[in-house]
């Protein structure tokens, strides 16, 4: 299970990687436009760009996101559980997020697989959309492995 847990996270901190590097584009794009609107000649397509940049960061960021918990918990209530209900229910909430994400990424799959025959891309700068939904699926099987790493994790002790 060593092994598993290690190619989770090490896939996790790539796709992190991913998501830097695309904020980062975000930034300089919308620092370029914004000086180059000064000079009457604004980045053609900004928008856009930010756009699918935005849905980049959002969903390569979703995996690390989990692994390090880093998201809000609001978790008054389970407190007041004992180690045991709250092991079921970290289990419980793991089972069900998993069959979430298998579904939105077998869908985002399908929906790529729409727009790459449709060749459905961006108004300004044609840019394909195909592309952004395929890797977003992909990122919702990642995410599944780290909710599976989670599962193993709480069933070894070691999750908190």
């Amino acid at each position: 299970m060593e092994v598993f847990l290690s190619i989770t996270q090490r896939l996790s901190r790539y796709m992190e990687w991913i998501a830097g590097g695309a904020l980062i584009f975000i930034m300089l794009i919308t620092v370029a436009d914004v000086a180059m609107r000064l000079f009457g000649r604004p980045v053609v397509g900004t928008y856009e760009m930010v756009g699918l940049g935005g849905a980049v960061v959002i969903g390569f960021a979703l995996p690390i996101t989990s692994w390090l918990r880093c998201h809000i918990f609001v978790d008054f209530f389970i407190q007041t559980l004992s180690a045991f209900w709250k092991g079921v229910f970290d289990v419980g909430t793991r089972v069900f997020s998993f069959a979430l994400f298998v579904l939105i990424g077998y869908n985002l799959l399908l929906y790529a697989g729409e727009l790459y025959k449709s060749g459905e891309v961006t108004a300004t700068r044609q840019l394909p959309f195909y592309p952004v939904a395929f890797g977003i699926g992909f990122c919702c099987f990642i995410q599944c492995l780290v909710l599976i790493a989670d599962v193993v994790k709480i069933a070894g002790g070691r999750y908190e």
